[in-house]
Order: C-alpha cells, then sequence, then structure tokens
C-alpha cells in the first residue's frame, strides 16, 4: 500500500494562500515556528487542506543551534544568518551540549498539540538537519552557494571540521529522542547540501555522521523509523544505504526503479514525483502519481508516495490536492 504526505519543511506550504495569510500578520520566521499556537496551526494547514498520512512539524534545521551556544536568526531575503561563525577548534570549544527542553521547548510542546489533534489519523513527523549541513550554516554564516569556508576548513583543518561535526552529531541525536519523546512518530534527517560533497568527501564528513547520529538513536529508540533525504542525492544513495536509516527518500533526480535496485530492497522507499507535475493537467498528474506507486511496487519494497522535494510556489492549490486525491485512492486505480 502506498501512502502520502509532503516532503520537504517549509517549501511544502509555502505556496498556500493560509500561509501566505497568515505571514503578513506574523512576519518572522522565528516567531511563527517558535510560537506554539503558530508552528500548530501551520503544521495542520496542509493537513485540514488535504488530509494526508503525514503532519510534519513547523520548524527549522537551525532550531536547536541556541542550545548548543551558537545564536542565528533567520532574515527576511537573506535567510539564516549566523553572526559569529565558527572556524577554529576554541570556538568549536564553546559548543555546548544540547538541552533540547530548554533551548526549544516549543518543540516538544508543538509536537505534543499535533499528536492530540491528528491521534491515529495521520503520522506527526519531525526532523532535524544531518551533522555536514548544520556545519555549513554554522561554518559559512549563513546559506552558501560554493561552500568556500567549509570545504577550506575540510581539507585544511579537518581537525577542527571532525570536532565540530562530532559534537554536532551526539546533539542532533538528543534532539532527535527529545522530538519523538515528545509525540514525534517519524523523524526525518535532511543533509541538504552534503551532494555538494564529492562521494569520497561524503565518506569522510557526511556519511559517517549521519550513521553515528542513526545508531545513537537506535540504542534508545529501536522502533523510531528514521527517514535520510539528500537534495540532489543521485550520486550517493549507495552511501545513504550505508548509513541505514529505516526509509530512503529518492528525490527526482534519480529513476526509482534504478534508485531501488542500487540501495537495495532491505529499506522502505519514500519519493520521487517531480514537484513541476503538479503544474500539469490532472490526467497527468495521475497518470505521474500512478507510475511511480507501480514502479516503485514491481521492485517488492515499502513506498511512501512523495514528491522528490517540496511543492514549487505558484502549483495551483487544486492540483495538489488532486495530487493527495489520486495517492489517496491508487489502490482503486491500479
Amino acid at each position: 500500500m502506498s501512502h502520502s504526505f509532503p516532503t520537504n519543511l517549509q517549501l511544502s506550504r509555502l505556496w498556500l494562500q493560509v500561509y501566505q495569510d497568515l505571514c503578513k500578520k506574523h512576519t518572522t520566521f522565528r516567531e511563527r515556528s517558535e510560537n506554539v499556537d503558530l508552528a500548530v496551526e501551520i503544521s495542520l494547514q496542509p493537513w485540514y487542506a488535504f488530509k494526508p498520512d503525514g503532519v510534519i512539524l513547523f520548524s527549522d534545521i537551525l532550531t536547536p543551534l541556541t542550545g548548543m551556544n551558537i545564536p542565528f536568526d533567520i532574515t527576511a531575503g537573506k535567510g539564516p544568518v549566523i553572526a559569529d561563525p565558527i572556524r577554529t577548534m576554541e570556538q568549536v570549544k564553546q559548543v555546548t551540549k544540547l538541552d533540547a527542553d530548554g533551548a526549544c521547548p516549543f518543540v516538544g510542546e508543538s509536537l505534543r498539540f499535533l499528536r492530540k489533534e491528528v491521534g491515529n489519523q495521520a503520522a506527526v513527523l519531525g526532523f532535524v538537519g544531518a551533522p555536514f549541513t548544520l556545519a555549513t550554516y554554522i561554518v559559512e554564516g549563513g546559506s552558501s552557494k560554493n561552500f568556500a569556508h567549509v570545504k577550506k576548513m575540510a581539507f585544511g583543518q579537518p581537525d577542527v571540521l571532525h570536532a565540530l561535526l562530532d559534537k554536532l552529531a551526539d546533539n542532533v541525536a538528543n534532539y532527535v529522542r527529545y522530538q519523538a519523546d515528545a509525540g514525534a512518530q517519524v523523524v526525518q534527517i535532511f543533509d541538504s547540501w552534503a551532494s555538494h560533497l564529492s562521494p569520497q568527501d561524503f565518506d569522510v564528513f557526511s556519511g559517517p555522521y549521519i550513521k553515528k547520529v542513526i545508531d545513537s538513536v537506535k540504542q534508545t529508540h529501536p522502533q523510531l523509523p528514521i527517514i535520510l533525504y539528500i537534495s540532489g542525492s543521485g550520486g550517493l544513495l549507495e552511501r545513504m544505504a550505508a548509513a541505514n536509516p529505516d526509509i530512503i527518500s529518492i528525490d527526482q533526480s534519480v529513476d526509482i526503479v534504478d534508485g531501488i535496485k542500487r540501495v537495495g530492497t532491505g529499506f522502505a522507499i519514500q519519493g520521487n514525483m517531480d514537484p513541476g507535475v503538479l503544474f500539469g493537467s490532472k490526467d497527468v498528474i495521475e497518470q505521474r502519481v500512478l507510475d511511480t506507486i507501480r514502479r516503485a511496487k514491481s521492485q517488492g519494497v515499502k513506498h511512501i508516495m512523495n514528491l522528490g522535494h517540496g511543492v514549487l510556489p505558484g502549483t495551483p492549490e487544486e492540483n495538489v490536492a488532486h495530487y493527495f486525491e489520486v495517492a489517496r485512492t491508487a489502490h482503486e486505480r491500479l
């Protein structure tokens, strides 16, 4: 059986008119994500509109950084800003152990509200950033196009980067546990920028730390399903499998049958329709949804019908509704 729920956290709701209207009143991302009432309201907007099988916490991968002694802000037009980027071992030593409930209690409270609201009608999903992706923001001081500072550290001061990644892995694992204990029934790990590493460098600076997070969480929460998603992951699928998540989320850069053959049948697979298809006609959307499900099913794996990335701005809401309707009733259409 295939299920459907949106995949990408902010992009999955940016295009919703109800979200756009809310943003006019509550203008900063941190207000929207750190106020429990607002975070819960925004988290539930896609669920009220489309009744998917999953409700994703509205938050940001950088949210726990304040609890690690790494102040940040998210500004309109510029995105994340870390005023004091970490680029020396002395600065790494100042990164503290995360006390999630002390630093971001609104996350736990929001998850508890979401569980109460949706009951057994949908799964509540939490999410975290992978150590390498968090490190890119921390070292670069925000978003980056070429990742020059973090690559300079990787190849010039690898001991500094490894020390940072090691601390981040411990903190991310604790943050996953915190979300699970607060009510998240599934947690997705986003390594958004890992595809900017060559595969051999992924094996040094990303893969081992994702695996450390997963292995650590499984020691205390062996039944918690963990999804791993990397944007542009076509060159990294086998390496994603080596980190041993429960679910591998495949983006649209990979043929889903090829992707499953590459990772093996020991994982559930999430994905991977191109979100651009949602600009097409209802017939086109239906054909592509059913084709994705049919092709994944042919490989004998558990499959979560999903997009390969978030819904694109400007996507007609009625087309998204049709996508969910087709996915929800796919067993009747195939």
